[in-house]
Order: C-alpha cells, then sequence, then structure tokens
C-alpha cells in the first residue's frame, strides 16, 4: 500500500496559467521526489490597468512516501 503525502504550493507566471502549474511541478521536482499527482486548486491573477500581468495557480501535489529508504 501506498503513502501519500500532500503539498499545497503556488507558482506564477508572466505567460500564463498553464505556465505557472507546470513551472511550479518543474521547480518542485527538482527537490521532491516520487511526484505522484497534482490537483489545481485555484487560479487568479494580477491585473494592471485592464490587462493580466501575472498568473498564479494554487496545487496541490501528492507524493508517494518511501517507506523503503533508510535514513
Amino acid at each position: 500500500m501506498d503513502i501519500e503525502k500532500h503539498l499545497i504550493i503556488t507558482g506564477s507566471s508572466e505567460v500564463s496559467w498553464k505556465d505557472a502549474i507546470t513551472t511550479a511541478i518543474t521547480e518542485a521536482s527538482k527537490s521532491i521526489d516520487y511526484l505522484s499527482s497534482v490537483k489545481v486548486i485555484a487560479q487568479r491573477a494580477k491585473i494592471s490597468g485592464n490587462k493580466i500581468t501575472e498568473y498564479y495557480a494554487d496545487l496541490d501535489l501528492s507524493f508517494v512516501i518511501d517507506t523503503q529508504r533508510n535514513s
């Protein structure tokens, strides 16, 4: 049986929500092993004038705990 842990993170991008999501996952995978799933919790944006200037995505990342790992 796998044991999963969840971590809430926020990604940001000046390009798009998709870029905010993929960038956040890429960066998280550099320090977290065994990423298994992602759930997009919320999307929001910063507006300046009448244009979106930054996109934000709140993510629930799941990763599997390595129960065989020696401390």
